[in-house]
């Protein structure tokens, strides 16, 4: 382990990163059905009985934590797939191009959030999607690749996603069909968005 005295301090723009050292040096997966790469990078080592969480999370016991380091690229299928979760997910911005996370509310409004490290420009290096709503991301057009972090309390489990289907989203929010097709996968035989 290298002590803190031999570290030196090298402006960002020095740093020359591209999205294959960062998957190597980080270890980084595909994600199946959501896109994207990562890998959990911590997982607590308690659990919560499900009977001790809110109904929602349908008696499954979770971890109290868990964080994942998740990276787009600037390949075309390389996007956050429309989904709901049952957690609030945080997301952390860490380096790259500006990303843009889109979240589809109840009531029918969307909004869209600025991930990326120009504060000035009302970009957030932190940002929580709530719990059930519908949230999905793609950098920004220009954009070569983005490393984010996402954490959520209790952790994540397989059973807490809903992955967003395009008819049902394109249904429930008529107004958005262009951007719910850029942010959700083609059924098999149907042409991408």
């Amino acid at each position: 382990m290298r002590s803190f005295a031999s570290f030196v301090a090298i402006p960002v723009f020095d740093l020359m990163f591209n999205p294959e050292q960062i998957i190597k040096h980080l270890h980084l997966k595909p994600l199946p059905i959501e896109g994207g790469y990562f890998i959990q990078s911590y997982r607590a080592a308690e659990t919560i009985a499900g009977s001790a969480l809110p109904v929602r999370y349908s008696n499954i016991p979770h971890l109290f934590g868990g964080a994942i380091y998740y990276l787009l690229t600037d390949h075309p299928d390389s996007f956050s797939a429309l989904h709901r979760l049952k957690t609030d997910e945080l997301y952390h911005f860490y380096l790259g191009d500006p990303v843009r996370l889109t979240l589809l509310q109840p009531d029918g409004a969307v909004r869209h959030v600025a991930l990326g490290q120009d504060l000035y420009a009302g970009q957030h290096v932190q940002f929580n999607a709530p719990r059930d709503i519908w949230q999905g991301s793609r950098l920004v057009p220009g954009g070569k690749f983005a490393l984010l972090g996402t954490t959520m309390a209790p952790a994540f489990e397989p059973a807490d996603y809903t992955h967003g289907e395009r008819a049902t989203l394109i249904h429930d929010y008529p107004g958005h069909k262009m951007m719910i097709e850029t942010l959700t996968r083609a059924p098999s035989g149907e042409p991408t968005g």
